[in-house]
């Protein structure tokens, strides 16, 4: 019988419990949110004359943590109406609704003698078949499961989501003794096709893999720190984008996390692997016990690794704790020679060689800090796991690592990795050596689009398995190649459907990208049957290349910018216009032209954390690659009969005006940047590629035509153009903004109103366009514009407000 999960029951209401419920939420799923009974009113709810028996009272503790989750920044939830799946209760008066669940997840608090008390509960209320998990980050399975009937043992292990559930992919799945292979596999498949996670499937040890590994990491680098004289500033100079990391680095996401949840992990670490060759790392060193007695914590306490000052003038400063005198400072710039070597290598599995072989403090604590976490990252198969892939997926998913330990090793080499060890008396497991004595020189090798991981029962390459739903651009670039220049590479993915690749610097569009897309869109017109754009970049596209725009109105080349202009929309005209089916996949930040390709594509498959918008307004220009044509287009398709037509047309102008970005997909919706029947959202990004893939396919097998250029789209003309200019006159008199910023808003609503027709009018796409690119131009040549732009490139900023 096909397992389907319509309805989940999520037993504790804290940040993880409704972090995760929400989460379900954002998937479409049936949440009952469950948490115990308050023992004693709260002071309001005395003077309201409430009782302990009243249902407002006795949901009180689960409302107040669902409505704090829902409050929080960033949002646990994709959409705010989303939050209506969740229904609230508690655990007297509603436990047994969870005899109509598929699956019952317990968050409770961290002590087994309570997990096991609302495990008696549970059981007795638990309809037989039904999953039933814990989501626990450390207490063994086997323990929670001792006492449990058959049923309930054969449907049971833990399911560790990463904190905050929504945006960490690390879905840690813990058997337990007498977990069915049947759950294990639908969990895993269930966490990775709709959950939109990274499953991995550990062993019941202690912290399981991602935490095993993560807590080591850093408990490693705070035994080494004072060691090598380094400051707080320093490590997480090192430690943060330079090689794949997060900007937060390490002391910075410990404050995030607190201190006090790194300690309580690493306790217990240290009572739980006794005989770990490393046992003496998980204890504390004595400046992190001083922290701890102190309760700075971080971010919650209002101090830890970082501080907020308050000077004298009632202003601000960020000071950093030092490390030898525990007393709080004004922070130090960080600067390694070794580094500087790095600036001009963008990939950054290219950059680990040159770090470990440099010759300052830098290098030193490279050497030192990869040889400890490689090493141990080794002598930890078959303890956590059997497969070495599923540490790298753990501490990239959980994590937020680029790259895990056995690709940074791969990276470096993997005897350069050994030598390295040996130098700072570490000892990896003697598996490693086996395979290089075996002829296998690296952990991973790619085969035919696919990549393969040494297995060490087998002593060969074996497929990861799960790829098939996938399509990794990293790994057919080469392969699949039909055409690169310097701003993007386009690859057949077979089929009949090409992939247009970005390439360029934080994947701005210039013109290399626009050649890149035209010659994409000629070759799939002649030879294949639809095109997909899409990138595994850090974000899909962050606008115009801003540096070109900048430099033609400084020259005042205004020909010249004016055929750049018309080039852009051209280009985007022909992802609408041209012969075969064309799928914009965005993905993170897709904004300024990012965007505006996304709203020309035939249909837009997006990643669930997509933060799309036309941010143009943030220079001083409005956006110019048809995305002030298209807005106007999408709010007159949206007129109906006896509808204010003026106030549809005022929504859309906001969203340009205010440079509105959606914090989710599913936002975009609401600013009609995605298209609800035509466009969709896939959770999960791994598959996004594929999925957009099947879309082109599927609209070309179908029998894709070539659509008819828009020559009906009503305009308003005065009507719409006197109310704008009264509201841009209101707005600068209430100085909410400037001079320049109504100039701004008057030329984005002469191009929406039409122009100055004395009535409502019927124009054509091409109309539009002219009249956006022509108030671009204009706009380019205002002294204030420049400003922003060449403030903005000093930045090294994107387009974006």
């Amino acid at each position: 019988m096909k397992r389907r999960i319509n309805k989940v029951a999520i037993i504790g209401s804290g940040i993880m419990g409704s972090g995760i419920a929400c989460h379900f939420a954002n998937i479409g799923v049936e949440v009952l949110l469950l948490d115990i009974v308050p023992r004693e009113l709260t002071e309001k709810e005395k003077k309201q004359g409430l009782t302990l028996q009243d249902k407002q009272v006795r949901n009180r503790i689960v409302n107040t943590a669902l409505q704090d989750a829902l409050k929080s920044k960033p949002s646990p939830i994709y959409h705010k109406d989303f939050a209506s799946r969740i229904k609230t209760g508690n655990l007297e008066d509603d436990i047994s609704k969870v005899s109509e669940v598929d699956w019952i997840m317990e968050v409770v608090v961290e002590r087994l003698d309570i997990k096991k008390q609302v495990f008696d509960n549970l059981e007795k209320h638990r309809k037989a078949g039904t999953l039933i998990t814990s989501n626990t980050s450390g207490i063994p399975i086997q323990q929670m499961s001792e006492g449990r009937s058959e049923d309930f043992q054969k449907h049971f292990c833990g399911t560790h989501f990463f904190n905050p559930p929504r945006y960490l992919r690390l879905f840690e799945i813990i058997p337990g003794p007498k977990t069915s292979e049947e759950v294990l596999e639908f969990l895993n498949e269930y966490g990775e096709k709709f959950l939109g996670k990274t499953s991995v499937v550990a062993k019941d040890t202690p912290a399981f893999i991602g935490n095993r590994i993560g807590t080591y990491s850093i408990m490693s680098l705070f035994h080494m720190v004072r060691d090598l004289d380094l400051s707080v500033e320093e490590v997480d100079k090192l430690t943060g984008p330079v090689i794949g990391r997060q900007k937060s680095a390490t002391f910075r996401t410990v404050d995030l996390v607190g201190l006090d949840t790194l300690s309580h992990v690493a306790e217990g670490l240290h009572k739980g692997v006794p005989t770990d060759e490393e046992h003496d790392l998980f204890a504390m060193p004595d400046y992190i016990g001083t922290m701890v007695e102190n309760e700075w914590f971080g971010s919650k306490s209002g101090q830890g690794f970082y501080k907020k000052i308050k000077k004298d003038d009632g202003s601000s400063e960020i000071h950093s704790l030092d490390l030898k005198t525990l007393e709080y400072r004004p922070q130090k710039k960080a600067n390694f020679a070794t580094l500087e070597l790095t600036k001009t290598i963008d990939k950054v599995e290219d950059r680990f060689k040159v770090l470990v072989n440099g010759k300052d403090k830098a290098g030193e604590f490279y050497r030192k800090n990869f040889a400890a976490i490689l090493a141990y990252s080794s002598n930890r198969i078959p303890e956590i796991t059997d497969e070495l892939y599923k540490i790298d997926d753990a501490m990239k998913a959980g994590y937020g690592w680029e790259h895990g330990p056995f690709q940074i090793w791969d990276a470096i080499g993997v005897e350069k990795g050994l030598e390295i060890m040996k130098a700072e008396g570490r000892k990896p497991a003697a598996w490693v050596n086996e395979m290089l004595e075996k002829g296998f020189k690296s952990f991973y090798t790619v085969k035919d689009g696919n990549t393969w991981y040494y297995d060490i029962p087998a002593k060969e390459y074996k497929k990861i398995p799960g790829q098939d739903a996938f399509i990794i651009l990293d790994n057919i670039r080469e392969s699949k190649k039909v055409f690169s220049n310097s701003g993007v590479v386009v690859e057949d993915l077979g089929d009949g459907i090409l992939n247009v690749e970005f390439r360029s610097k934080m994947n701005s569009i210039g013109g290399d990208v626009l050649d890149g897309l035209n010659k994409a869109i000629d070759l799939a017109e002649k030879e294949y049957q639809g095109l997909v754009v899409a990138n595994t970049g850090k974000n899909f596209s962050v606008g115009a290349n801003i540096g070109m725009i900048f430099m033609m109105a400084v020259e005042q080349e205004y020909d010249e910018l004016n055929m750049a202009v018309k080039y852009f929309q051209d280009t985007m005209m022909r992802m609408r216009y041209s012969s075969i089916p064309t799928v914009a996949a965005p993905h993170a930040m897709t904004l300024g032209g990012g965007c505006e390709l996304s709203l020309h594509a035939d249909k837009v498959v997006a990643a669930a954390e997509t933060y799309i918008g036309l941010v143009e307004f943030g220079v001083g220009v409005i956006p110019g690659g048809g995305g002030s044509k298209e807005m106007t287009l999408r709010a007159a398709d949206t007129f109906q009969k006896d509808d204010v037509e003026l106030n549809r047309l005022r929504e859309h102008f906001l969203t340009i005006g205010m440079a509105k970005v959606s914090t989710s997909a599913y936002e975009a919706y609401d600013l009609n940047i995605l298209q609800k029947g035509k466009d969709i959202v896939v959770v999960n990004p791994d598959r996004q590629l594929a999925i957009a893939k099947q879309h082109a396919l599927l609209m070309a097998e179908n029998g894709y035509t070539k659509p008819i250029m828009r020559t009906d789209i009503k305009v308003l003309g005065r009507q719409a153009l006197g109310a704008f200019y009264v509201g841009t006159d209101q707005m600068l008199a209430g100085k909410y903004i400037s001079e320049h910023d109504k100039k701004i808003a008057n030329k984005l609503a002469y191009v929406m109103a039409g122009g100055d027709l004395s009535e409502n009018s019927y124009v054509s796409e091409q109309y539009l366009l002219d009249l956006e690119r022509e108030a671009f131009l204009s706009l380019t040549g205002e002294r204030k514009t420049l400003e922003r732009l060449q403030h903005m490139l000093q930045k090294g900023k994107p387009l974006r407000n």
